[in-house]
């Protein structure tokens, strides 16, 4: 049942897309709103800007308990975490604390197709944007949004029974959430925002939301492949569907390969999607991201015609192993989504060529062992940079490689490393921006730092 926002007073913590989009909302709903952000007044103008006209009451630069004076609600924007002062002492009032992917959930008329994971989330949620855009009906309209993207909570009023909604769902967005969508997927679940979570059981059970509030008539599609994804299996109270590169276990729905052809079974009917020279994105990680969209495309009913003409035709995702540039013999690939180690593992094993390893950011307390194994195996050049560098320098003197195979390079910011790396390139090889940290340490996100990096590679000579 929807809220009636009439005289509601609610508190919204931080002022980044999330939060904004929200006090849209509740302004447009007749609530009261307080929009509260740590930043300086001089660092939100564009955001104040943003909301020009609406009836917001702002306070920067500081988080005070009196803002929770007659507050019915608390919403907190995703990259605020839950153990700031304020929101901790929001919940010793027992004010309830909700964000805008929780009242999109609550207010949504139609359906709605939902994708986590620790790695393609993104990938997967813009294939299935392609699929859902060419399956729809002339009366459908189909909605992408989340964490990718617009988050959609301000043109909810705008989306019908019929319509096709497709989210991407953060930890962050989700570890608030009490309700969860008609169909969920989880991608994959490995260690991610560490920093934030603090052990990988919390960062875990924050996922787990996508499943915990589903009902008996409802779809968990789970990569069998995965183990963190798989721990998940007992909360499935509705349809259980897999995908994998693995046999599907007999008299299971899912997905499964055969020769090197996607196959989907669903109550028993079986369907060839396609086979993998049909996916143009490189890398194994790209055909999980495939069975996923293929998983999901079987659940909502999707024509397999029609999904594998997207596959086919899907050029990715900006910044996910995207190529800028081939200047001088050299490729440039712009890798700046990949945020964790893991993910800039994936990116290294998608080149056979000689690779020049951009890696650094803002380091996650995730482990980078696996990571370094790996660079000292494919890898021929590594240049740090950002505030994890000094931290991964640090892990390569104490893993003291008996065959150390690759030079190190250290900089302080993402320009002068394309600079470092422009100097030591040579005709063949791949200069590869896969961080494996955050952006936080110097750019606003990983969108940001993907087009600085753009451009400055645009601008070698």
């Amino acid at each position: 049942m929807k809220t009636n926002w009439q005289d509601k007073n609610v508190l919204i913590i931080g002022a980044a897309r999330q939060g904004l989009s929200l006090a849209r909302f509740l302004c447009v709903q007749g609530a009261t709103v307080t929009l509260n952000d740590g930043r300086p007044e001089s660092e939100l103008q564009t955001s104040i800007d943003q909301l020009n006209g609406l009836p917001i009451h702002w306070v920067m630069g500081q988080h005070p308990f009196n803002l929770l004076e007659n507050i019915d609600l608390v919403c907190v924007s995703g990259g605020v975490p839950l153990d700031i002062p304020l929101i901790i002492e929001a919940s010793k009032r027992n004010i309830l604390l909700s964000n805008d992917s929780q009242i999109f959930m609550e207010t949504v008329a139609a359906p709605v197709i939902a994708i986590t994971g620790s790695a393609g989330k993104t990938t997967t949620t813009s294939l299935m944007g392609d699929i859902a855009k060419r399956a729809a009906q002339s009366d459908q309209k189909v909605w992408v949004g989340g964490n990718i993207g617009n988050p959609l909570i301000s043109q909810v009023e705008e989306i019908f029974k019929n319509d096709i909604v497709i989210l991407e769902l953060s930890s962050f967005q989700l570890e608030l959430m009490t309700k969860s969508p008609h169909i969920a997927a989880i991608t994959n679940i490995t260690p991610n925002h560490l920093d934030r979570h603090k052990t990988l059981d919390a960062y875990t059970a924050a996922k787990s939301h996508i499943l915990l509030h589903q009902t008996s008539a409802d779809y968990a599609i789970i990569n069998r492949d995965d183990s963190g994804a798989s721990s998940l299996k007992p909360l499935i109270k509705g349809h259980y569907v897999s995908f994998g590169l693995s046999p599907l276990p007999e008299n299971e729905n899912g997905v499964f390969v055969q020769d090197q052809s996607i196959l989907v079974s669903i109550h028993d009917q079986i369907q060839e999607i396609c086979t993998f020279q049909d996916i143009p994105l490189k890398g194994i990680h790209n055909i999980y991201n495939v069975l996923a969209a293929c998983a999901i495309s079987g659940v909502a009913g999707f024509d397999a015609q029609l999904i594998k003409k997207a596959i086919k035709e899907f050029k990715g995702v900006p910044h996910r192993l995207e190529l800028v540039r081939t200047w001088k013999g050299v490729q440039w690939i712009d890798d700046s989504i990949a945020t964790a180690p893991e993910r800039t593992m994936a990116a290294i094993e998608s080149f056979s060529e000689p690779i020049i390893l951009l890696l650094g950011g803002k380091d996650k307390n995730l482990p980078w062992e696996k990571l370094l194994q790996l660079v000292n195996e494919k890898v021929d050049h590594v240049v740090l940079f950002g505030d994890a560098a000094l931290k991964i320098k640090d892990y390569i003197a104490g893993m003291a490689f008996q065959n150390q195979r690759f030079s190190l390079h250290c900089c302080t910011h993402l320009q002068e490393a394309v600079q470092s790396a422009n100097k030591i390139s040579q005709p063949g090889d791949i200069v590869l921006l896969s961080p494996g940290g955050t952006s936080y340490d110097e750019f606003k996100d990983f969108e940001e730092r993907g087009e600085k990096f753009q451009l400055w590679v645009q601008q070698l000579e």
